[in-house]
C-alpha cells in the first residue's frame, strides 16, 4: 500500500505554507518548486492540460493555460477514469471568516465552475463555519451568519444547481458524515496530526479534532442522499496548495478505511496589491479587490496600491522597460484577461517600455470593474431570495438558475416551484438558518414544496394549492 509521504523539513524553515499561515523566506515570494518538492505532489504539465482539452472538447481554462493551477495529486487517474466513461465528483470549500470575498477567494470557485461545466459532474461545497469559529475570534452565531453571506457569493459564480450541494458544517455534520469522521479520527494519532499541522500544547482540542471534518467530504458515502451505492466514486478537489496538508492526511487514511484516495488539483496564491509575498490579507482592505468594491474603489486601489514594475521616470521606462516579474497589474491581467493574444501584446509592449504603467493599470481597472460588476449583478439575483422568519430564526432561501418565484403563503411558510424535473436530491433546495440546514429533495416536475410553521414539509401540485400531500 502506498503511503503518503510527510513533507520534508529543515531545521531552518525557509518558507511557511499551511492552511493558516503563508509566508515566503524573509518575507519574499513563495518558491513553488520547493513547495512541490516539500509536499510531494506533482507538477501539472502541458501533457495533462492538452489531455483535458481533448477530453472536454473545449479550450482549457485560463487558470490552466497560464499555470495558476500548477500542481496535482492523481489528476491523471481522474482523467483515466473519465476516459473509461467513469464519472467523478468535485469537492471544494470556503472558510467563512469575512463578510465579503476578495478576488483571491473567487479563484477556486471560478475554476471549479469550469471543471463542473467541462466534465458535467456533481459538486459539493463545504462551508467550514466551525473551523473559523475555532481559529478566529468569532462566535458560533457570527460564523453561521458569515457562511450565509459567503454562500451568496459562491452561488453567484453560476454553478449548475442540478449538480451542486452547498452545506455548512454546523448544520450538516451528523449521520453518515459523522461516522466517516470517526473512522478517519481513529486512524490518525496525536503525533501524526501534530506532525502534519504543527499543533502546539497551547492549541485547544477543537483544532486537533477538526481535520477529519474537512477530510470526509472526499468520500461519497458522506453524502448518502447524493451518492447512494457509489462508494467507489472518485473525488477531485480543486484548492489552493495551502490546503494540501488536510488531504495528505486524507489520502493516507482513505485506503485503510476502504475508500478511494481523493485527487487534487492545486493553485498558487493570488498576490496582494502591494506585491507577491503570499496570500491576500482580509485584514488589510487595501491589499485586495473585494467583490463589494465600487468602480471608484477599484480605480483608487489599483492606481494607489498596485505595485508597479515600471521605471522611476518615463525616460528610464522607455529605455529599460518594465520588470514584469514583480509587476502586479501584469500578474492580475494574467488571472483575469481571457484573451491570450491581447495579454501577450501588453506584456511585450510594457516590457519593452513602449507602454507605460498608467496604460497597463487603466486596462486592469477596466477588466476588474467588469468582473466585479458582473459578480455583483449575479449576487443581487441571489439576494432577491426570500428572507423570512422561520421557527424564530432567519431563513435564507437560495433561489438559483431554474427556480421560479418565491412567495409567502403565511407566517413562517415558504413555497418554491421547480421549472424542471429534478430526479434525485442532486439539485435540492437548500435552506440555511441559524439553527438548521434542511435539504428538500423533489421528485415531481413543477411541484411546489412548502416549509410549514412546525418544520414539516408538504408537496402541492400545480392547481391544487389547497390540497396538501403530507410527507412524514
Amino acid at each position: 500500500m502506498e503511503v503518503e509521504t510527510e513533507p520534508k523539513t529543515n531545521d531552518q524553515e525557509e518558507q511557511i505554507v499551511n492552511p493558516w499561515e503563508v509566508s515566503g523566506k524573509d518575507g519574499g515570494k513563495i518558491d513553488y518548486d520547493k513547495l512541490i518538492d516539500k509536499f510531494g505532489c506533482q507538477r501539472l504539465d502541458e501533457t495533462l492540460i492538452q489531455r483535458v482539452e481533448r477530453l472536454t472538447s473545449r479550450l482549457p481554462h485560463v487558470f490552466l493555460r497560464r499555470g495558476v493551477f500548477f500542481a496535482h495529486r492523481d489528476f491523471n487517474e481522474i482523467l483515466d477514469a473519465f476516459e473509461r466513461g467513469e464519472k467523478f465528483y468535485l469537492y471544494t470549500g470556503r472558510g467563512p471568516s469575512s463578510e465579503a470575498l476578495h478576488l483571491g477567494h473567487l479563484i477556486p470557485f471560478m475554476f471549479t465552475k469550469y471543471l463542473q461545466d467541462a466534465f458535467k459532474v456533481p459538486l459539493v461545497i463545504q462551508l467550514t463555519d466551525d473551523e473559523k469559529c475555532m481559529w478566529k475570534n468569532l462566535s458560533v452565531e457570527e460564523t453561521q451568519r458569515l457562511a450565509r453571506e459567503n454562500a451568496k457569493d459562491i452561488i453567484a459564480c453560476g454553478f449548475d444547481i442540478t449538480k451542486t450541494f452547498i452545506f455548512s458544517d454546523f448544520d450538516y455534520v451528523g449521520g453518515a458524515f459523522y461516522k466517516n469522521m470517526v473512522r478517519v479520527a481513529k486512524c490518525v494519532t496525536f503525533n501524526k496530526v501534530v506532525g502534519i499541522f504543527g499543533f502546539t500544547p497551547e492549541d485547544h482540542i477543537g483544532k486537533i479534532s477538526f481535520p477529519p471534518v474537512q477530510a470526509v467530504p472526499s468520500f461519497p458515502s458522506s453524502f448518502p442522499h447524493l451518492f447512494a451505492g457509489k462508494d467507489n466514486l472518485r473525488c477531485l478537489i480543486p484548492c489552493a496548495i495551502d490546503q494540501d496538508p488536510y488531504f495528505r492526511m486524507t489520502r493516507d487514511v482513505a485506503p485503510r478505511i476502504g475508500y478511494q484516495k481523493p485527487a487534487l488539483i492545486e493553485s498558487s496564491f493570488f498576490p496582494a496589491l502591494q506585491g507577491e509575498t503570499g496570500k491576500m490579507s482580509a485584514s488589510d482592505p487595501n491589499s485586495a479587490i473585494y467583490v463589494t468594491d465600487s468602480a471608484k474603489d477599484i480605480k483608487n486601489k489599483v492606481n494607489r496600491y498596485a505595485f508597479s514594475g515600471g521605471q522611476d521616470s518615463i525616460e528610464n521606462h522607455r529605455k529599460y522597460g518594465a520588470n514584469l516579474e514583480v509587476d502586479i497589474p501584469i500578474k492580475y491581467l494574467g488571472f483575469f484577461l481571457e484573451d491570450d493574444a491581447e495579454l501577450e501584446h501588453i506584456r511585450t509592449e510594457y516590457g519593452a517600455g513602449r507602454m507605460l504603467t498608467g496604460e497597463v493599470k487603466k486596462h486592469l481597472i477596466e477588466v476588474l470593474t467588469d468582473l466585479v460588476e458582473r459578480h455583483r449583478k449575479a449576487r443581487a439575483a441571489v439576494t432577491d431570495s426570500a428572507r423570512l422568519g422561520y421557527g424564530g430564526s432567519d431563513v435564507l432561501l437560495m433561489r438559483l438558475c431554474n427556480f421560479s418565484t418565491v412567495e409567502t403563503l403565511k407566517s413562517g411558510s415558504i413555497v418554491m416551484s421547480y421549472s424542471q424535473t429534478i430526479p434525485q436530491a442532486v439539485g435540492c433546495i437548500l435552506i440555511l438558518s441559524s439553527s438548521s440546514l434542511q435539504m428538500v429533495d423533489a421528485f415531481m416536475a413543477n411541484c411546489a414544496i412548502i416549509i410549514k410553521d412546525d418544520g414539516g414539509l408538504a408537496f402541492m401540485t400545480p392547481g391544487l394549492s389547497n390540497q396538501k400531500m403530507e410527507r412524514e
